[in-house]
């Protein structure tokens, strides 16, 4: 854990546990919301308006809640609405279209959400963990430590003030909806594996219990955590995966990504491809282009024959020019390499997109701005 540590406040009835959050409205199901505002002596369906204004009006605010009596809404926002985000900077880009935000948790944890607008979608970037315990070599977040889980309700939150902020119009373009979800933030998102498919789930359900969002336009990221992928496959929720795998030979991969120690390579490729034989979508390759470490044409032509080997057609390569780390020996490919590697993947047959890199002059690797803070 990175930082003096926090002492906490834990005679304030707003606190959970020491390291827990407090219960929030997200963290619980339809039934248990129910419960709640009945144990608040409340009639049941004022579970279902509260899901309404959370989940629809994307509003948490008691004053904007009208249909109930003031005395209510009060009283349950104050118990099933803690704050557990605050938003203590923010940084914008592309004309202020790519926002990113550094958040305090309720007990000073810190985390990032990058929103990103184009011109046919908008896309979040969330986190799940705060921190990451996997210390990949090149990764800023991977230099903190892993300071502890995110809950459900705090990813959740993440999305819901994404949204909010589109659909009151205050990223520029006018009001709009949120359309895709990444777990490409902090974190790695299959080792918070319980809260991330509660999220995901949320995410997914329609109103009033849930965002409505389509299963396909949620992307969940990992370096290779082999057992869970699997166990991915078979939540029956057709999530996209995405595969961070960086490098197409062990050794390399090994100095890049530690986890791949214990699941190598191949190993990593199979569930991915068990995931698209399972789901039927198509799997998406991620690979940080670093300069004259794993940008050589001899590395794509031996990625592409990897993939070809499980079959065709079940995997799309996103090449992404590495975001540079202030003081880190890594650093982008130059064009012509990264022309080259793209090149030599296409040869192989393998569909490869270069990731548009967003908000390269606002710390725009994950973890950047929580790594200055503790400067």
């Amino acid at each position: 854990m990175t930082g003096t540590p926090v002492r906490l406040d834990l005679s304030s009835p707003s606190r959970g546990p020491r390291g827990k959050p407090p219960r929030h409205f997200v963290d619980l199901t339809p039934d248990e919301r129910v419960a709640a505002v009945t144990a608040l002596g409340e009639k049941p369906f004022r579970a279902k308006q509260l899901a309404t204004h959370y989940f629809t009006h994307l509003t948490a605010d008691a004053a904007a809640m009208t249909d109930l009596p003031a005395a209510s809404r009060d009283r349950l926002v104050e118990d099933l609405f803690p704050q557990l985000l605050t938003n203590v900077r923010t940084q914008t880009a592309d004309g202020g279209t790519t926002v990113k935000t550094l958040w305090h948790l309720f007990d000073h944890a810190k985390v990032e959400s990058v929103l990103m607008r184009y011109a046919n979608r908008t896309t979040l970037c969330i986190s799940s963990q705060a921190g990451c315990g996997l210390a990949c070599a090149f990764c800023a977040t991977g230099q903190m430590g892993l300071t502890r889980n995110l809950s459900t309700a705090e990813i959740v939150e993440q999305v819901r003030e994404a949204a909010r902020a589109l659909q009151a119009g205050e990223v520029p373009g006018g009001p709009t909806r949120l359309s895709n979800v990444v777990f490409m933030g902090m974190g790695e998102p299959l080792a918070n594996y319980k809260a991330i498919m509660a999220t995901v789930r949320t995410l997914v359900a329609p109103a009033p219990d849930g965002l409505g969002m389509s299963a396909r336009n949620v992307t969940v990221s990992t370096v290779g955590m082999v057992p869970a992928m699997r166990k991915l496959a078979d939540e029956g929720i057709p999530v996209t995966l995405a595969l961070s795998l960086h490098a197409p030979d062990d050794e390399l991969r090994s100095e890049l990504v530690p986890v791949n120690t214990r699941w190598n390579v191949d190993e990593a490729i199979d569930a991915a491809h068990h995931y698209f034989e399972v789901t039927g979508r198509r799997v998406s390759i991620e690979y940080a282009l670093i300069r004259d470490v794993n940008d050589h044409a001899w590395r794509a032509d031996l990625l592409g024959e990897k993939l070809n080997a499980r079959g065709k057609g079940w995997v799309h390569c996103n090449p992404i020019p590495l975001n540079p780390v202030p003081n880190s020996r890594w650093t982008a490919s130059d064009p012509r390499v990264e022309a080259e590697f793209v090149a030599r993947l296409r040869a192989h047959g393998i569909p490869t997109t270069v990731r548009d890199t967003r908000g390269s002059d606002i710390d725009g690797a994950c973890g950047q701005l929580a790594a200055e803070e503790d400067e």
